[in-house]
Formats: structure tokens, sequence, C-alpha cells
């Protein structure tokens, strides 16, 4: 399920001239407001995940430019999971501390992640930050440049989805 949210203008372009993705803002503030325990704040990312997806798969042939940032915001919510779910305190601490993920945060998780799961979820994360820079910021990429990348995405996704089931099947919890 998801809900438009109108945002005043002024609003929008204060976060974007401070580099802010406007829905990570919000989603952000909900999970802070919310207070969830991580295995509600881990179903909420995978569903994120899920949708950026399959919104960025649909987005390749007609917006190559939108479907770099879709598929980005995928594999940013991948990685932001699996640091729940994998329990890196010292990042989800510095995360919790200023209310927001850094990319070295994104990044330092992903390299973190790759150790436990697999060297693919550090190059999936690798191609998806490619997207975002080449992809959606200088809109350089082609349709067939985005598709090129979007299995390693699809990949992280799949991931997360495998972890989940062995977390319910194990009876832990996150």
């Amino acid at each position: 399920m998801s809900l438009t949210v109108e945002i005043p203008r002024s609003l929008l372009e204060a976060l974007r001239k401070r580099g802010f993705d406007p829905s990570s803002i919000v989603v952000d503030a909900l999970f802070k407001m919310l207070n969830l325990d991580p295995a509600e704040e881990v179903e909420a990312h995978v569903e994120l995940a899920e949708k950026f997806l399959e919104e960025g798969r649909r987005l390749i042939d007609e917006d190559p430019i939108q479907a770099s940032e879709k598929l980005y915001k995928a594999a940013e919510e991948a990685v932001k999971t699996v640091a729940i779910m994998l329990n890196f305190h010292t990042i989800l601490e510095r995360v919790k501390a200023r209310d927001r993920w850094t990319l070295s945060d994104l990044d330092e998780a992903a390299k973190q992640a790759s150790k436990s799961i697999g060297k693919e979820f550090y190059v999936g994360w690798d191609r998806a930050y490619y997207l975002h820079v080449a992809g959606f910021h200088e809109a350089k990429l082609s349709s067939e440049a985005v598709k090129e990348r979007l299995l390693d995405i699809d990949n992280m996704v799949r991931v997360l989805e495998k972890l989940l089931k062995k977390f319910r099947q194990s009876g832990e919890s996150l």
C-alpha cells in the first residue's frame, strides 16, 4: 500500500538543495516517530525494496533516468534491511544519532554484509550506486545500460527475502 503526500514546493526545494531525498526523509521520520521494533522495520524496508525494484523494472524502457533512481532506492532499502537483520550495531547507532543514513553508512553496511552473505551483495550495491550517479544525476545511461545492472539489484532484493524467510523459520528475533 502506498500513499501520496503533498509537500509544499518550498520544502521540497529546500530538501533537494541540501541533497536529501524527500521520500527517504518522510519514511525515516515515520520510523523514528513510530519507534518500530526491528522486525516491523525490516518488513517495511523489504516492502519498499520490492516496490522500488518493480517500479524501476517497469520504467527502464520508457524512462531510464527514473528507472536508475528507483533501482538505486531498491538497493538502498536492501542495504538498510540487511544492516538491521544482521544487527550492524555501530552503523545503526550512528544512523540513529543523526536521524538519517549517509552514503558512507550504506557503503560500510553493504561491505560488511558481503562478508556474511556473499560478495555479490556489495557488487549489487556498487552497480546501484553507479545507476544513482551516472543514470540519475548525470542522466548518461541508456535503457540498455540500466538493464545490464538490473539483475544485480534484483539479486540484492532476493537475498533479503531469503534472509527474512530464514529468520522467520528459525524463530530468532531481530
